[in-house]
C-alpha cells in the first residue's frame, strides 16, 4: 500500500526535533485529522509498544497515545502500511526506537513548539531520567491533572529536579500550614516555583494578609489563572504599599473590586502606575485617590492606556508641564481611552497640532470620544483657523495657484503650515539673499521645503554656505537641498572630500549628485571604489551620530 499519508505538504519534523521551536510552531497551527479508524489503531500500537515493550506504566502509556495527535501525525507519515495500520506500525517501533519525550510531554498539554527547547539533550528514553519521572509521578498522585503538568515543566523545571524524596515532604509541609489539598493543587498550577527551596515564606504571608482581610483560600483560587505565573514577593510589595496607602475598610474594598490589582502579573503593572504617576510628581494621597476610582478594566491594559496617551500629548508637542497637568489631574479618564494614533486623529479631527493641545487642555473629556471604534467628528473651525486659512489661500495665489482650483486644492495638501507661517518660511529664504522670482519658482518644484520651521530652514542655509563653501545660488537649481537632514548632506560631503583627496572621485560634482541619490547608489558608485571607503564611510557615520 506504501506510506500512509494524510496531506501532500511537508511535515513538520518531531520524531526527532530539530529546527527551531518557532518552525516548528508554523509547521503545526493546523494539524489534519486523521480517520477514526485509524487513529485508534494507532494509538493502540503505541499503547502496546510504550506499556509492553518499554515497561512505561499503563496509565501513562495510555495517557501519552491518546493525547500526543502531532506527535502520532507525523509518525504515521513515517510507516509503510503493508497490510494494516497496527502491525505495521508496530513492526516500525520495532526497529525505529521513537524520543519518548516528546509523545509524553505533548500528553503533559505542551505544544510541540513549547516543548521542544525543553527537550533533555542526548536522552531518548523516559527511563533514561528515573528522577523526573519520579518526581512526574509524586504530582500525579498528588492529584495534579496529567495535562497540567506540562506547565509546571515550563514554569519551573527545577521541580522535576528534586532528589528523590524532597517533593513529598514539601508538599507535606505545605499541608501541615493549614493549606488544602485542592488549594495546592491549583497553587502548584499557577506558582510551582513554591516547591523550589524551602517553604515560601512570602507566599505564606500573603496568605495570612488576605486571611486576616477576609479572603480565604476559595477566593484567591478563583482569582489565580492557570496560564500565569506568579512572584510572590512582588505580590507582598504591593500589599505593604497598599497598606501604607489605605486604611483597612478602603483596602478591602479595593481589593475585592479590583484583585488584578495584586494578581496580574504579580502585581507589576500595579507597580508601574504608581511609579509612571510618581515621576510626573503626582501625590501619594492623589494616587490612593485614584485607585478608589478605579475603572472596572485590567490593571495592564490601564497602564497601556495611560502611556498611549502620554506618547500622543508628546507627539502633538504638548509642553511637558501642561502634560504633567492632565496626567495628574485626569489619571483615570487617560487610562480608560484606549486612543486612535496620532496621525489618524490629527487628519480626522482636522486640526493642527498647536490647536489640538489648546481644546485638549481646555476639554479634555474629549478624549473619551476620540477612542478606537468610535466615529471621530472634525473640530469646527476656530477664527484663527478662518485667518490662517486665508492667509495661505493670499500666500499661495501669490505664488500663482490661482489659475486652476484643482491645482489650489492639491497645494492646500502639500504645503503644511498656518498661512503666516508659510509667508515667514519663503521670507526667510529670500532674506538669506535670494531674488523673490528665484524662491517663488523653487517652492513651486519643491514646496516640502516649506514644511520646517524657519529656525531649520536658516540652519540648512548657513551650513550650505558657510560649512560646506557653496554659493547660495545653489540653491536655485538644487532646492531640494533644503528637505534633506543635516546629518546627510555632512556624512555625504565629508565622505565625498574624503574621496577626492584619496583621487577617487570627480572634484566637481554637482551638489545634488552628490546629496540626491541613494544610499546604495552611492556606496556602489563612490564609496567602494576605495577599498578603504566602507570603513571610512562607517566611521564618520558614528562620528557624526555622536555629534548628534
Amino acid at each position: 500500500m506504501g506510506s500512509f499519508h494524510l496531506s501532500q505538504r511537508q511535515n513538520p519534523r518531531f520524531y526527532r526535533s530539530k529546527g527551531s521551536a518557532v518552525a516548528v510552531k508554523r509547521e503545526v497551527l493546523e494539524v489534519p485529522k486523521i480517520p477514526r479508524a485509524t487513529l485508534k489503531e494507532a494509538q493502540a500500537a503505541l499503547l502496546e509498544y510504550l506499556h509492553w515493550t518499554r515497561s512505561i506504566p499503563f496509565m501513562d502509556a495510555e495517557n501519552m497515545s491518546k493525547n500526543s495527535p502531532h506527535f502520532l501525525r507525523n509518525l504515521l507519515e513515517k510507516v509503510n502500511i503493508v497490510k494494516d495500520v497496527r502491525s505495521s506500525m508496530a513492526r516500525f517501533l520495532r526497529y525505529h526506537p521513537i524520543n519518548e519525550f516528546e509523545p509524553f510531554f505533548e500528553s503533559l498539554g505542551l505544544k510541540p513548539w513549547e516543548y521542544t527547547p525543553l527537550l533533555p539533550r542526548n536522552l531518548m528514553f523516559l527511563s533514561d531520567d528515573s528522577l523526573f519521572f519520579e518526581n512526574y509521578r509524586v504530582l500525579c498522585q498528588f492529584g495534579i491533572e496529567r495535562n497540567k503538568i506540562g506547565r509546571i515543566y515550563k514554569k519551573a523545571i527545577q521541580v522535576f529536579q528534586l532528589e528523590s524524596g524532597a517533593l513529598p515532604l514539601k508538599l507535606q509541609a505545605y499541608q501541615e500550614l493549614g493549606l488544602s489539598h485542592s488549594f495546592m493543587v491549583k497553587i502548584i498550577v499557577c506558582s510551582p516555583c513554591v516547591l523550589i527551596g524551602d517553604v515560601d515564606m512570602k507566599f505564606i504571608k500573603v496568605l495570612e494578609i488576605l486571611r486576616s482581610m477576609g479572603f480565604d483560600h476559595a477566593w484567591i483560587q478563583e482569582h489565580l489563572a492557570d496560564q500565569d505565573s506568579y512572584n510572590w514577593g512582588l505580590i507582598l510589595r504591593v500589599l505593604n504599599i497598599f497598606s501604607e496607602m489605605f486604611c483597612s475598610n478602603e483596602l478591602v474594598r479595593l481589593i475585592s473590586q479590583h484583585p488584578g490589582l495584586l494578581f496580574e502579573g504579580s502585581g507589576y503593572a500595579t507597580f508601574s502606575l504608581i511609579g509612571f504617576l510618581l515621576k510626573f510628581g503626582h501625590p501619594i494621597d492623589q494616587i490612593s485617590s485614584m485607585f478608589l476610582q478605579f475603572p472596572k478594566i485590567q490593571v495592564q491594559q490601564f497602564v497601556s492606556n495611560l502611556i498611549k496617551c502620554f506618547v500622543f500629548f508628546h507627539e502633538i508637542e504638548m509642553e511637558v508641564d501642561e502634560i504633567a497637568k492632565l496626567v495628574c489631574s485626569y489619571t483615570v479618564l487617560l487610562g480608560s481611552c484606549r486612543l486612535k494614533k496620532t496621525n489618524s486623529l490629527l487628519s480626522n479631527l482636522n486640526v493642527g497640532k498647536k490647536r489640538l493641545c489648546k481644546f485638549i487642555q481646555e476639554n479634555p473629556q474629549e478624549l473619551s470620544k476620540w477612542v478606537i471604534g468610535l466615529r471621530i467628528v472634525p473640530l469646527p473651525d476656530s477664527g484663527e483657523d478662518i485667518e490662517s486659512k486665508r492667509l495661505k489661500m493670499k500666500f499661495l495665489l501669490d505664488l500663482g495657484y490661482g489659475e486652476n482650483p484643482n491645482m489650489m486644492n492639491k497645494a492646500f495638501k502639500v504645503f503644511r503650515g498656518r498661512g503666516g507661517e508659510l509667508q515667514e518660511r519663503f521670507d526667510s529664504i529670500v532674506n538669506a539673499g535670494l531674488d523673490k522670482a528665484d524662491v517663488s519658482e523653487m517652492v513651486t518644484v519643491s514646496p516640502q521645503i516649506l514644511n520646517q520651521s524657519k529656525t531649520v530652514i536658516q540652519s540648512k542655509i548657513d551650513i550650505l554656505v558657510n560649512e560646506l563653501g557653496y554659493p547660495l545660488s545653489s540653491l536655485v537649481s538644487f532646492p531640494s537641498f533644503l528637505s534633506y537632514t543635516t546629518q546627510r548632506v555632512r556624512l555625504r560631503m565629508a565622505m565625498y572630500n574624503w574621496l577626492k583627496d584619496h583621487k577617487k572621485a570627480e572634484p566637481d560634482l554637482a551638489l545634488s549628485t552628490i546629496v540626491a541619490c541613494s544610499d546604495k547608489i552611492f556606496l556602489n558608485q563612490y564609496v567602494n571604489h576605495h577599498p578603504s571607503g566602507p570603513r571610512v564611510w562607517q566611521d564618520l557615520k558614528a562620528e557624526l551620530s555622536m555629534d548628534k
